[in-house]
C-alpha cells in the first residue's frame, strides 16, 4: 500500500514547497521483540517531528534544527561522509539523503526546516519520526513518489543503523507511517503483518513519565542485546528468537534473554485479548509483568526508571513499564479514573500517520 502521491507543482526552482509531519509512538507493550521477528503493539502519538522544504536553486542541501539553532549544509553529489557528518541531527538528514539516492529517488536541492515537539532520548521515538519526516519532505519537494510505507520503514531503520550506529529494528517506523487515530497497531514483525486494534480506554489514561535518566540508543546498551540475541540464536540453531522453543541449557545471560523475548510476545496477544475484551484490570497486570521480565530478563532498567514506576504507581497506576529501548527514557503508565498522575506526567493518545503536504 503506498501513501497518495504529491503531485508535481513546478516553480521557478523546480518543485513544490511542502511540509511533512511525522509521529512519535508509544509502545503499550512488545519491547525488544521486533529485531527477534516477534510482535509489538504500539501505537503512533499526536507529537512529532516536523520538515518543511522550500526548493532551491544550485546544488546544495541546506538544513537548519529551528529547537536547536543549529545548520548544515552540503553539496548533492558530494561524499556525504567526508569530514564527519557531524552529531547527532546532521547524521539523519545526510543519511535520509544518501538512502534515497540509493533507492533511485531523486533528490533536489532545498532548505529544510527541523522542528518538533517530541522529547528527544525519552523512548518516543524521536529518532524515528525525524528519519520519516524528512524522506517524506525530500521526496515531496522534489516532486518525487514517496516509497511504499513498508519500504519507506526499512529505509529509515536504514538511517538510524548505518549513519548513526543504532541497530534498530522496525518497531518505530512501522508504527510512525501506519498509525490510526483511537486504534494501536499488533505487529506480527515475520512479514511484517499490521493488524489495528481498537484503543478504548473508557476513562482510563495512558501517560509517560520522563525518569530522567538520558541515554542514547546507539550508545547504550542496545546493541549488546541486540547482539546477546544473535548469540542465542546460534546457540539453539535458529533463524531468529521467534522460532525458539524454549531456553533450556543456554549460558546466562543468553538464557534470561530468550526468556523475556517468548514471554513478551504471549503479552502482545494477551494484551490485545484484554483490549478488545475491555479487561483494562487485565492491561495493567500485563504491563507490570513486561516491566519485571524488562527489569529482571532483559536487564535494561536503571534506578531513575525504577523510581518513575514506583511514582506511577504510588500515584494509582494500574501498571507501569519502562518503555523503548530502556536504559533511561520514559516509563509508560495505565491509570483508572480519577487518579492523578505523577507532576510531570504526559497523557498519550493514538494519533494519525505520518503525512505531507503542500505548503501555501
Amino acid at each position: 500500500m503506498r501513501h497518495s502521491a504529491i503531485r508535481p507543482v513546478r516553480g521557478s526552482r523546480g518543485g513544490p514547497a511542502v511540509q511533512a509531519f511525522a509521529p512519535g509512538r508509544v509502545n503499550l507493550i512488545g519491547e525488544h521483540t521486533d529485531y527477534n521477528d516477534g510482535l509489538c503493539l504500539p501505537f503512533a502519538i499526536e507529537r512529532g517531528v516536523t520538515v518543511a522544504a522550500d526548493p532551491l536553486g544550485g546544488v546544495a542541501v541546506e538544513a537548519h534544527a529551528l529547537d536547536l539553532s543549529e545548520r548544515d549544509r552540503f553539496e548533492l553529489g558530494a561524499d556525504l561522509r567526508a569530514g564527519g557528518p557531524g552529531a547527532g541531527w546532521r547524521r539523519f538528514v545526510r543519511g535520509a539523503v544518501a538512502e534515497l539516492l540509493r533507492e533511485g529517488v531523486e533528490v533536489r536541492p532545498c532548505r529544510l526546516r527541523i522542528s518538533g515537539d517530541v522529547p528527544r532520548g525519552a523512548g518516543l521515538s524521536s529518532s524515528a519520526a525525524l528519519s520519516v519526516s524528512l524522506c517524506l519532505a525530500l521526496c515531496a519537494v522534489a516532486g518525487e513518489e514517496q516509497p511504499g510505507r513498508v519500504e519507506l520503514a526499512r529505509l529509515c531503520s536504514r538511517i538510524e543503523r548505518d549513519w548513526c550506529g543504532a541497530d534498530t529494528g522496525l518497531l518505530d517506523q512501522l508504527a510512525s507511517v501506519f498509525g490510526e487515530r483511537g486504534r494501536a497497531l499488533r505487529i506480527d514483525m515475520r512479514g511484517p503483518v499490521m493488524e489495528t486494534v481498537p484503543l478504548e480506554l473508557g476513562g482510563h489514561v495512558l501517560a509517560t513519565l520522563d525518569s530522567g535518566a538520558e541515554r542514547s540508543v546507539a550508545a547504550s546498551g542496545y546493541n549488546e542485546r541486540r547482539a546477546e540475541c544473535r548469540a542465542a540464536c546460534r546457540a539453539l540453531g535458529v533463524v531468529s528468537l521467534r522460532d525458539a522453543e524454549g531456553h533450556e541449557g543456554l549460558p546466562e545471560p543468553l538464557g534470561r534473554r530468550v526468556r523475556h523475548v517468548l514471554r513478551e510476545n504471549e503479552r502482545v496477544d494477551a494484551a490485545v485479548a484484554a483490549l478488545r475484551a475491555g479487561d483494562l484490570a487485565e492491561m495493567g497486570r500485563l504491563l507490570d509483568a513486561s516491566h519485571r521480565s524488562l527489569r529482571d530478563d532483559y536487564e535494561v532498567s536503571v534506578p531513575a526508571v525504577e523510581e518513575a514506576v514506583g511514582a506511577c504507581k504510588r500515584a494509582g497506576a494500574l501498571g507501569a513499564r519502562v518503555m523503548g529501548a530502556g536504559f533511561g527514557g520514559s516509563v509508560l503508565a495505565l491509570f483508572p479514573p480519577g487518579a492523578d498522575p505523577p507532576r510531570g506526567a504526559v497523557t498519550v493518545e493514538p494519533g494519525a500517520a505520518a503525512a505531507v503536504a503542500l505548503r501555501p
